[in-house]
């Protein structure tokens, strides 16, 4: 499964890099419900930049942070998942931000 993850964020990577040089370093960001109460985030830069370091929060549906870390040396971020709606945010800096809903975190 993670080596079609990677095949997936390569191939979204290359789509954003052929629509516009202006979003030369666009973020990329996949979660996945690992089916064993977890989810695994992996996460990367439309340029090829690593996400290690970038930091993650998990928030329930009052905005409250009820989990953060960061992305690890292989830019994956992996967390209990919460009990009812949350979303997650993978917060690469200013402009570089995506915010995932929980709802769309599929097995």
């Amino acid at each position: 499964m993670r080596k079609m993850t990677a095949k997936i964020i390569i191939m979204a990577g290359l789509i954003v890099l052929s629509a516009s040089a202006a979003f030369a370093h666009s973020p990329l960001c996949s979660c996945f419900d690992n089916g064993d109460g977890t989810v695994l985030c992996e996460g990367g830069f439309s340029d090829g930049s690593t996400a290690s370091g970038v930091r993650m929060y998990v928030k329930n549906e009052s905005e409250v942070v009820i989990t953060k870390g960061v992305m690890n040396e292989s830019s994956e971020f992996e967390f209990n998942k919460p009990e009812g709606a949350y979303t997650v945010t993978f917060d690469g800096g200013e402009g570089h931000s995506i915010e995932i809903d929980g709802a769309d975190i599929i097995e």
